[in-house]
């Protein structure tokens, strides 16, 4: 009997035992792995990071481990200072607001059934180009596995039991004094993210297929739970606990469905329908070596009109309200580092791979600001602390996240990975094969 090395499992040096004769490695080059079977051995599967390779093909380069340099150096020029950007298009968002006159009152004229024209726009550029790259074809063979159906399950429940729990129990604990304040954040918490979550995936390298079939359900419980949440969290819990129920809301389902289909029904639609028309005409080489590169770039663009628009259209209310605005930071920066890392570690643990790691926690993570905003300001005013509340929702989301996605690509190469097979999503197992 021999011990696995930890060149084979690296970091688990306690992790198998297995005979000279049962352990049966393999190699795939292309995709920089080594599979390993072995009957008694606790990882069946064990991803390497491109570091490890080379250190097995070549021990005296053990010492070049991924930095956070390189994977900077990978990225393209927008990419590349996403912060930068996002930083810049939330200050021209919120001095537009406060020094442009009427600019509030213009957007509110421009709606269609209470959805923000000039918003739902940028929302649409910024989303078309994700839903572009989901490969539907293979969304059919994907939904008869059972891996499938347990992620779906793991994504429903932390994002409708733990996530409005979480966000309830820290806005109360944070907001005690400030129930107009208090009740905005709680509507964060409740509306489960339907558009941003397929941008944070795409940078941090999550599965786009399953991060837009979980979109899709999230989209569907949305429009049936969001109304009846609503009053639970806001009304029915607290008077539970003794607390004096915030003024009695009443959310109705056909804004939160009109939402829902203009924010994600018209790009999931335009996304799909383009990909089979031009993968039809001009096949699949052409669509992913010459489209999908031409239109990516303008998921960026679209996020950052979306950012200047939101901005300015609360304005007013950042700068005259400076004070509770770093107050509602706090509930909410806790709450999107909570949601994002404990999923992360808790899926990793289990032997869950990365690209369906980072794709349930950022769906975890994320939130439907927009409808949170829409149903504050239809049921409390454009200028209430609700709809304030609300609107500081991704004054700390957006920075957050994309943060997240810069350490979601440091620790995809920086900590071990031992994937079961079991986890493996159907599209790395064609990829692979």
């Amino acid at each position: 009997m021999s011990s696995c090395s930890p060149r084979d499992h690296p970091g688990s040096q306690d992790a198998c035992t297995t005979s000279s004769n049962n352990e049966k490695p393999t190699r795939n080059e292309d995709h920089q792995e080594v599979c390993y079977e072995s009957p008694t051995c606790k990882f069946d599967y064990c991803v390497k990071r491109p570091d490890y390779v080379a250190m097995q093909l070549n021990p005296e380069a053990s010492d070049k481990a991924v930095h956070a340099s390189a994977l900077v150096r990978q990225l393209s020029f927008l990419d590349r200072f996403l912060v930068l950007w996002i930083l810049i298009a939330m200050v021209v968002g919120v001095v537009i607001g406060y020094y442009v006159p009427g600019v509030q009152t213009a957007f509110q004229t421009v709606q269609f059934h209470s959805v923000s024209v000039p918003i739902a726009v940028g929302l649409l550029v910024m989303m078309y180009p994700v839903l572009c790259k989901v490969q539907y074809e293979r969304l059919p063979s994907i939904l008869v596995t059972r891996q499938v159906w347990i992620q779906i399950g793991i994504s429903v429940f932390i994002n409708w039991v733990i996530g409005p729990i979480i966000m309830t129990a820290l806005a109360w604990a944070t907001l005690p004094d400030l129930p107009g304040f208090r009740t905005g954040v709680v509507m964060v918490g409740l509306a489960r993210c339907i558009a941003m979550v397929l941008i944070w995936n795409h940078l941090a390298d999550g599965d786009a297929d399953y991060c837009a079939l979980l979109v899709a359900i999230n989209s569907i419980l949305q429009i049936a739970l969001f109304s009846p949440y609503s009053v639970l969290f806001i009304n029915i819990i607290p008077s539970w606990f003794g607390a004096s129920a915030d003024a009695a809301i009443h959310v109705d389902v056909e804004p939160v469905a009109i939402s829902v289909l203009i924010y994600l029904g018209i790009p999931l639609a335009a996304g799909a329908l383009t990909r089979f028309t031009l993968m039809g005409l001009f096949g699949r080489k052409w669509y992913e070596s010459k489209f999908l590169p031409w239109i990516g770039p303008w998921a960026l663009i679209g996020l950052l009109y979306t950012i200047i628009v939101m901005f300015a259209n609360q304005g007013h209310q950042i700068i005259d309200h400076i004070g509770s605005v770093f107050r509602v930071a706090v509930p909410l920066f806790v709450y999107f580092i909570i949601m994002f890392f404990i999923p992360f570690f808790v899926l990793k643990h289990i032997g869950v791979p990365y690209e369906l790691v980072v794709t349930q926690s950022f769906t975890a993570g994320s939130n439907n600001f927009e409808l949170a905003i829409a149903v504050a300001v239809g049921t409390y005013g454009i200028h209430s602390e609700q709809a304030l509340a609300a609107t500081i929702g991704p004054l700390i989301e957006v920075p957050v996240l994309l943060c997240l996605t810069y350490v979601s690509l440091l620790f995809r190469n920086k900590l071990q990975w031992h994937v079961r097979p079991f986890f493996i999503s159907e599209n790395k197992k064609n990829e692979d094969q």
